[in-house]
């Protein structure tokens, strides 16, 4: 998706909720219908662009998607920090400079995987999978760009990232011990009070999450020739 179209996450909003607008324009059946009507003025007006591959139907049924992700947290709160995240610690570029959008991006698709296999993710009705990295690969884009950020919001990543590096020797992983520290990382930062987790959450299962993220992370270092985060 192309970053101009993360304009759809605030405005979709607005124009869901907005009775009057929605009946001026005749997109009064529902909020579904203002969504659409919205994205379909905004392709005509040059507002925001059809990505490739997508008709306006599909691309209409998206901006829905990206209405009820915004709606629902803390899906779209976690969306947001993991977007942040990998813009920050997974930038789209090789150790030597050079571009690698893909790895930026197959690392982000397979955090929306994880996050959804380990419960992190609550599809909201009406979205996919495909809507979600769509939406967090928007983010993602934005963020790339955003020179304002003052702190590290990729620090978890490094964390989590810092025990596979150190559980490399000759360029093999010892997984085995890289997820004992990572469980003991999680159990340390529980204990403590640092990491509050939903009721829907098990410490587990943000265990799990976290050493599928160690994985994703050694897979982008791979693929862009970084030696750490």
């Amino acid at each position: 998706m192309k970053s101009s179209q993360i304009v759809l996450v605030g405005v979709c909003l607005l124009v869901a909720s907005a009775g009057p607008v929605a009946h001026a324009q005749n997109c009064n059946s529902g909020p579904d219908a203002a969504v659409e009507c919205f994205v379909g003025n905004a392709v005509r007006t040059n507002l925001v662009t059809i990505q490739s591959g997508m008709t306006m139907s599909q691309f209409k049924q998206y901006g829905v998607s990206v209405s009820k992700i915004v709606q629902a947290q803390p899906t779209s709160i976690e969306a947001v920090a993991l977007a942040s995240a990998v813009a920050d610690a997974l930038p789209p570029t090789n150790a030597n400079g050079t571009a690698n959008l893909a790895a930026q991006s197959a690392a982000m698709n397979a955090i929306v995987d994880a996050g959804i296999a380990n419960g992190f993710f609550t599809l909201p009705a009406e979205t996919n999978a495909q809507d979600l990295k769509w939406f967090s690969l928007d983010l993602v884009r934005v963020m790339n760009v955003n020179n304002g950020i003052l702190m590290s919001p990729g620090a978890m990543l490094r964390a989590i990232d810092s025990y596979v590096v150190t559980s490399t020797a000759n360029g093999t992983v010892n997984w085995a011990e890289a997820n004992a520290g990572i469980t003991t990382m999680m159990s340390n930062l529980a204990s403590a009070g640092l990491l509050k987790l939903p009721a829907t959450i098990t410490p587990a299962e943000a265990t799990q999450f976290a050493q599928a993220l160690a994985q994703i992370t050694y897979t982008y270092r791979t693929a862009t020739g970084r030696s750490s985060l």
